[in-house]
């Protein structure tokens, strides 16, 4: 049914679950999987932070975040069989590089994890998943914490 299950991580306790998920799926389904981690290179740093990251000392940090969060599920994967890709890329919006990777993988399923933000926290920090549902023409499977 499904034969390209995308999956974005952030290396939070929901994502693993989306991973664990997207591993049951893809073994009763023998699909593809490919795991993406999104890097903001321009992110809109200090809400919610007590500094301001500098551009370089930003993304020195999000790459080493981004790498750890992937090899974390590439080893998921494959500790349960599962053959995964793995990338970490770059977009302005997380979810905008959610939706281009998953539309240049072809994949035909997107598995991801909301933490079920709300109210203020919603406003302020924004949803990558409402996004993604919002944008995407593809069936997206939440996995909620």
């Amino acid at each position: 049914m499904f034969k390209h299950i995308l999956v974005p991580v952030d290396g939070s306790s929901t994502s693993q679950l989306a991973v664990e998920k997207a591993i049951t799926l893809a073994k009763a389904f023998d699909s593809r999987v490919s795991a993406i981690f999104v890097i903001d290179p321009y992110p809109f740093t200090g809400v919610g932070t007590d500094f301001a990251y500098g551009q370089a000392e930003y993304l020195s940090a999000a790459t080493a975040e981004a790498n750890a969060a992937i090899k974390a599920t590439k080893i998921a994967f494959e500790q349960a069989g599962v053959k995964v890709d793995t990338s970490v890329i770059e977009s302005h919006a997380a979810w905008r590089g959610v939706i281009d990777a998953a539309e240049s993988l072809q994949a035909d399923l997107i598995v991801m994890g909301s933490h079920g933000r709300s109210g203020l926290e919603k406003l302020v920090l924004g949803s990558v998943t409402q996004a993604v549902l919002s944008h995407t023409r593809l069936p997206v499977l939440v996995v909620r914490d």
